[in-house]
C-alpha cells in the first residue's frame, strides 16, 4: 500500500495511466488493454487491427496446421513449418518446460505488418501462443531453469530490438506544443509487442525468476537495447517500456548504477547534441520513483546528477513535453536536502526563458513548488536575484506571467518567507507593483498587484511609506534626464535646419548634453 500512495504521486502524461512505485506493476491501460486481448483471443474475434484472427485453429493436442511461411528473422528470409502446438493443460507436468521452449521458439518468428493481409493465420497463431505463455508465466510454481531463461531472452529479443520506424524529423520544428498537437506515430506490429511486454514484464516479476540467474542474460547490452526503444513514437510502447524498465531496476540491484549511468547518457546526448527524443518524460518519470527512494544522507553522485542533469534539461525547447515530470524530481531532491534548495533556484534562473511566455509561466509554477520545500537559510542566500527576476516578471506585459508571479503571494509559505525578508525583497520589487497598479493594460492584474501592495503595506506601513518615496525620487530624476535627452534632441534639430542648406558637417558642441 505504501509503495503505491509514494508511485501515484508521480506526475504523469493525460495518456499514461498509473504504476506503482516499483514502476513493475501492470498498468491500468496494459491490463486493460491485455484483458481485451485475451476476450478477443478467446471469443476467435480479430485480436486486433491489421491482424485477422482465423477460427476453429485447433490449438489442442494433435490437432496441426503446417504451413511454409515467408517471413524475417533478423533480416534473413526463411521457409518456417508452423503448426500449432498443444496447451499446457493437455500435457503432464515432466513435459510442460520442453513445450515451453518449443512456444518460445515458435515466437520467435518476427513476421511484416506492413501489409496487412499478409500471413493471417500464421500471425494469429503467434499471438495465442503468446497469450498462452502469458497464463504460464503468471501461473508458474517451478523455477525456471537456466535454459529456461536463455530462449526466452532470445525470443524477446528477437521480437522487440527492432529500428524505430518514423517519419523523416529533421526538418520539424521541434516546438513542443506543435509536436503534442500531432498524431503520435503507431506501431502496425503492436498486437505482438504488446503481449510481449506483458509476457516478459510477467517473467521479470515472477517469483520463479531468480535475479542472480537471469541477470546473465538481462544484461548491460540487453538494457541497453531496452533503453533505445525509449525513443519509439508509439506512446504505448513508451509506456510498456516505463513499467518493464522499473521492474527491472527493482529486482536487479546490481544493475542499478548502470541503469542510472545509461539514462544519464540518454539526457547528455537530448541536452548538449539532438535536442529530440521520444522518451524523456518516461525516463524522468522512472527516476522520479528512484529519487524518492535515494537514502540520506544523498551521495555526492546523486547531487551531481541535479547539477548536471536534471538542471540543464531546463534548456531544450520541447520542455513542455516533459516538465511536469522534471519539476517532480527536482522537488524530490529539494524536499529530501533542503540546502539544495539555492543550487536549485539558481539553477532556474540560469536557464529563466527570455523570450518564451509560456515557458516562463511554468518557470513560475515550478519555482513555487521549489520555494514551497524551502527553508529560510537557503532563502535568504538566493533571494535577491531571485526577486530581481520575480520583479521583470511583475511588469510582464504578457498578463499570464505577470498574474502567474502575482500568484506566489497565495502561497502561505512563501508569503511567510517573504514577510520575514521584506527589508530587502520589497526595495526590489516595489517599482514593478507601483508601475502594474498605475498603469497595467489587464485589470487583473492591476487588481491582483492592489493586493500585494496592501498586504505590505498592512504588515509593514513605515517601510511602504519608504519605498514609495524612494520610487517617487527616482521617477523624478528620470523624468528630469527625460527632459535633457528631449531638449537636447531639440537643439540638434534646431542647428541641422540652419545647416540644412550648406554641405558643411553640422558640429555641436557637448556643453549642455548629457553624456552617458
Amino acid at each position: 500500500m505504501m509503495i503505491k500512495q509514494i508511485f501515484n504521486r508521480l506526475p504523469r502524461k493525460q495518456s499514461k495511466s498509473s504504476d506503482n512505485r516499483e514502476g513493475g506493476g501492470t498498468s491500468a491501460s496494459s491490463s486493460n488493454a491485455y484483458t481485451s486481448s485475451r476476450n478477443n483471443a478467446n471469443s476467435g474475434g480479430p485480436a486486433s487491427s491489421g491482424v485477422s484472427s482465423t477460427p476453429n485453429l485447433g490449438l489442442n493436442q494433435g490437432n496441426k496446421v503446417s504451413q511454409v511461411v515467408n517471413t524475417k528473422l533478423n533480416g534473413d528470409v526463411f521457409a518456417s513449418s508452423f503448426e500449432t502446438l498443444p496447451s499446457f493443460k493437455d500435457i503432464s507436468n515432466s513435459e510442460k518446460q520442453n513445450l515451453f521452449i518449443r512456444k518460445l521458439n515458435l515466437c520467435r518468428v518476427v513476421f511484416d505488418f506492413s501489409d496487412p493481409t499478409k500471413n493471417l493465420e500464421e500471425k494469429d497463431i503467434k499471438r495465442q501462443t503468446l497469450l498462452e505463455l502469458v497464463d504460464y508465466v503468471s501461473s508458474a510454481n517451478g523455477k525456471f531453469s537456466e535454459i529456461v531463461m536463455q530462449e526466452f531472452v532470445k525470443m524477446v529479443s528477437l521480437n522487440l530490438f527492432r529500428p524505430l520506424t518514423s517519419p523523416p524529423r529533421e526538418n520539424k520544428v521541434l516546438e513542443a506544443f506543435d509536436v503534442e498537437d500531432e498524431e503520435p506515430s503507431v506501431d502496425p506490429a503492436w498486437s505482438h509487442l504488446q503481449v510481449v511486454y506483458e509476457l516478459f514484464l510477467r517473467f521479470v516479476v515472477s517469483p520463479e525468476t531468480d535475479a542472480k540467474l537471469a541477470k546473465r542474460y538481462i544484461d548491460h547490452t540487453f538494457i541497453l537495447k531496452l533503453l533505445d526503444l525509449f525513443d519509439s513514437e508509439d506512446p504505448r510502447e513508451r509506456d510498456s517500456l516505463k513499467t518493464l524498465l522499473h521492474r527491472i531496476y527493482g529486482k536487479f540491484m546490481v544493475h542499478r548504477p548502470f541503469i542510472r549511468k545509461a539514462i544519464n547518457n540518454i539526457f547528455y546526448r537530448f541536452i548538449f547534441e539532438t535536442g529530440k527524443h521520444n522518451g524523456i518524460a518516461e525516463l524522468l518519470e522512472i527516476l522520479g520513483s528512484i529519487i524518492n527512494g535515494f537514502a540520506l544522507p544523498l551521495k555526492e553522485e546523486h547531487k551531481l546528477f541535479l547539477v548536471r542533469v536534471l538542471i540543464p534539461l531546463h534548456k531544450p525547447k520541447c520542455i513542455p513535453a516533459y516538465h511536469q515530470q522534471l519539476s517532480y524530481c527536482i522537488t524530490q531532491f529539494v524536499e529530501k536536502d533542503c540546502k539544495l534548495a539555492d543550487t536549485v533556484i539558481r539553477g532556474l534562473l540560469k536557464y529563466w526563458p527570455v523570450t518564451n511566455c509560456s515557458k516562463e509561466v511554468m518557470f513560475l509554477g515550478e519555482l513555487e513548488e521549489v520555494l514551497e520545500a524551502t527553508q529560510s537559510v537557503e532563502f535568504q542566500r538566493c533571494m535577491v536575484p531571485l526577486f530581481r527576476q520575480i520583479g521583470r516578471c511583475l511588469s510582464s506585459s504578457h498578463f499570464q506571467v505577470a498574474e502567474r508571479a502575482l500568484f506566489l503571494w497565495n502561497n502561505h509559505h512563501i508569503e511567510t518567507l517573504i514577510k520575514q525578508n521584506r527589508n530587502v525583497i520589497f526595495p526590489i520589487i516595489f517599482p514593478s507593483l507601483e508601475r502594474n497598479a498605475r498603469s497595467h493594460w489587464n485589470p487583473a492584474v492591476q487588481s491582483l498587484t492592489l493586493n500585494v501592495q496592501k498586504i505590505f503595506s498592512d504588515n509593514d506601513p513605515e517601510l511602504f511609506e519608504e519605498c514609495l518615496h524612494m520610487f517617487q525620487e527616482e521617477e523624478a530624476r528620470e523624468n528630469e534626464a527625460k527632459s535633457k535627452r528631449e531638449a537636447t534632441w531639440k537643439r540638434l534639430e534646431e542647428i541641422a535646419a540652419m545647416k540644412v542648406a550648406s554641405n558643411q558637417p553640422v558640429l555641436i558642441s557637448l556643453k549642455g548634453t548629457t553624456r552617458k
